[in-house]
């Protein structure tokens, strides 16, 4: 395992950097793609098999931020004189992801001045996740493992639980397990996206997985660890989703062609991400994350580059893609004025007939990773050469 200026580790950095590449074209789908704000493209019966594909592999995203998040965490502790430096680190940094979420990412997807449409998405997930975990690391390693095996496994036993009031208990229900839409008076709307019971668990694990990443662990046997854990999640994936028991709110089922069943099998919940979603996701990058270990070329330096500057890269992309949808809406003799999306816009649906063919979606996507990488080897750059700046450790 080769490390990084001392402390990165570059295997970690480069599937951080995949998932990056893989998360930009979901948002370039969510603006450019047909109708993709008010369509559901994962839904099996209801999508073509290149688009489920384009929004399925997407899938991978977000639990890899999460999982990585936590083995940084660990890592950045092994750093720490106590495990109290670590912990306020953790609570200070979920503090200031909560306001970048907010402020700069809300206003990124809306381009709304009055911000009447907060969406809590992932980078709000992973802040609070971090701030519980400033408080968990201060338990014993098994118990850190205890508590994120039975959150990722038995967080689906809560499914059944369903809220719709407005009261402050309503509200932690709504951040903790059920995706919920809900309207602030007239002129406002909270979307809880991400529930974070089942990551705060997978945060978790990842911390515990940090353990394998200490200098003194030999490298022929994490990446053997990494391989079976992913290897085993894959087949427990497949015989939980088979049997159709347990694990996901919704049943799979066989449909009139193999590539349509295909995808009723792989269509699992994110919203809380279900124990297959997780299962689904992060053993494949178990997996690739034991192969790639010793991989060194010119392609992954590049995308290296975009896995050691992920905020940066998350919020700058945000706004380059909304700045050329409403570039393209123009083009197109639309009103751009109706990508400023206030919560009316989302409510009346009256961007639902902009969009191109997934063709172009796939061509935006590779310019705005074009647009993107010189400014992130520079703020990489920029790192690098000031690291005594504080402040710097929290972008």
């Amino acid at each position: 395992m080769e490390r990084m200026q001392d402390y990165r580790i570059r295997s970690i950095d480069l599937l951080r950097g995949i998932v990056i590449i893989i998360m930009a074209l979901d948002h370039v789908r969510i603006f450019f793609g047909f109708g993709t704000f008010f369509a559901v493209s994962a839904d099996a019966s209801a999508t073509t098999p290149l688009l489920f594909f384009t929004r399925w592999i997407t899938h991978f995203c977000a639990p890899v931020f999460v999982f990585l998040a936590g083995i940084s965490a660990f890592l950045y502790g092994t750093r720490r004189k106590s495990i109290k430096a670590l912990s306020w680190f953790l609570f200070t940094r979920g503090i200031w992801l909560l306001f970048v979420e907010l402020i700069f990412v809300n206003f990124a997807w809306t381009f709304d001045i009055s911000l009447s449409f907060h969406i809590l998405q992932v980078i709000w997930a992973i802040g609070l996740c971090m701030i519980c975990l400033a408080g968990i690391v201060f338990l014993p390693r098994y118990i850190i493992l205890a508590i994120g095996i039975i959150l990722v496994f038995g967080h689906n036993l809560l499914d059944p639980i369903r809220t719709g009031g407005m009261s402050v208990i309503d509200f932690i229900w709504y951040t903790l397990h059920q995706q919920k839409l809900v309207l602030l008076g007239s002129d406002s709307a909270l979307n809880f996206v991400y529930p974070i019971l089942p990551w705060i668990g997978l945060m978790a694990l990842g911390y515990v997985f940090g353990t394998l990443y200490q200098k003194n662990f030999e490298a022929k046997k994490r990446r053997k660890w990494l391989l079976w854990v992913g290897i085993c999640s894959i087949l427990l994936f497949i015989v939980l989703r088979l049997l159709n028991i347990y694990g996901d709110p919704t049943n799979w089922s066989v449909q009139k062609s193999l590539i349509s069943s295909v995808m009723s099998f792989l269509n699992t919940t994110k919203y809380p991400p279900s124990l297959l979603f997780l299962l689904m996701t992060i053993g494949p990058s178990l997996i690739l994350l034991s192969v790639i270990e010793d991989s060194k070329n010119r392609l992954t330096n590049k995308i290296i580059i975009f896995g050691r500057v992920p905020l940066f890269f998350y919020v700058i992309h945000l706004y380059i893609i909304h700045i050329l949808a409403i570039g393209a809406m123009m083009l197109t003799g639309q009103n751009c004025c109706d990508l400023i999306l206030t919560k009316n816009v989302f409510f009346t649906e009256s961007i639902a007939d902009f969009g191109f063919s997934l063709l172009y979606v796939y061509l935006i996507w590779i310019f705005v990773l074009i647009v993107m990488f010189p400014l992130c080897k520079w703020y990489d750059r920029y790192k690098t050469n000031n690291r005594e700046k504080w402040w710097l450790k929290y972008l």
